[in-house]
């Protein structure tokens, strides 16, 4: 996770630097974290790497406030997540023109920091769980939590949701290796399913959470009930 951080006060900075490698520390999750002492700074920083999850950005700046840098951003990028930093509550108006994700005082960090990480953390991931599929018609993204199971017939397979389906001209067997990160598992050879929408599985059926049911072959049982025992336990 990449993360910007931005602010013309050392001070300041470090200690926002030290609060942010602590939560990395406590999360595991493996941040880069760069810092910028000016607006201008961190403008030349964004346009040499477009790959930014967050930017914390302070207001009370003296060269370039934080409000116009951060509308400068706004015009090259809608959607990385901008955090306000400033010791003044009267800016929090400013911060909603700009689209700001959270709006941080200084002086409260100790309490606000940790829960501005974890909202953070969530949307990069829901982001992440984002896949491109050149399915019949066109292109389509889909978050992949939403697929409930990918199905095969001939040359064709159907990525079906809760609503609707999407027919796609791919193998199933790069299909399961594309989403085998995302929790897919391969229970027979014509269903690949997402382990977050299986209800349970039990005497050689398998059953989601829509109530459908799917047969899993008998040279198959054993290990899809163990993977989805462990994908279920490292959820729990």
């Amino acid at each position: 996770m990449n993360i910007l951080i931005c602010d013309d006060d050392k001070k300041d900075l470090t200690k926002l630097r030290d609060m942010i490698e602590k939560y990395d520390k406590e999360k595991r999750i493996g941040m880069s974290i760069s810092e910028c002492g000016s607006g201008e700074e961190l403008l030349k920083a964004i346009s040499k790497n477009a790959d930014i999850d967050a930017i914390f950005l302070d207001i009370n700046m003296d060269d370039m406030d934080g409000l116009t840098v951060a509308k400068n951003i706004r015009e090259e990028n809608e959607d990385v997540p901008i955090v306000l930093v400033t010791a003044y509550m009267n800016y929090a108006l400013d911060g909603y023109k700009v689209r700001a994700s959270r709006f941080l005082i200084k002086d409260d960090l100790d309490k606000t920091f940790s829960e501005c990480m974890d909202d953070l953390c969530h949307e990069k991931k829901r982001k992440s769980n984002k896949i491109l599929f050149s399915c019949v018609g066109g292109e389509v993204c889909l978050q992949a939590s939403d697929i409930l199971l990918i199905e095969t017939a001939g040359h064709k397979n159907t990525i079906r949701l809760k609503n609707e389906s999407y027919q796609i001209y791919k193998k199933l067997d790069d299909m399961e290796e594309q989403l085998k990160s995302h929790g897919f598992l391969r229970v027979h050879n014509s269903f690949l399913v997402n382990m977050d929408h299986i209800r349970n599985i039990n005497n050689y059926v398998l059953t989601m959470d829509d109530g459908r049911q799917l047969p899993i072959p008998r040279a198959r049982y054993k290990e899809v009930r163990r993977i989805f025992a462990l994908f279920a336990g490292e959820k729990i």
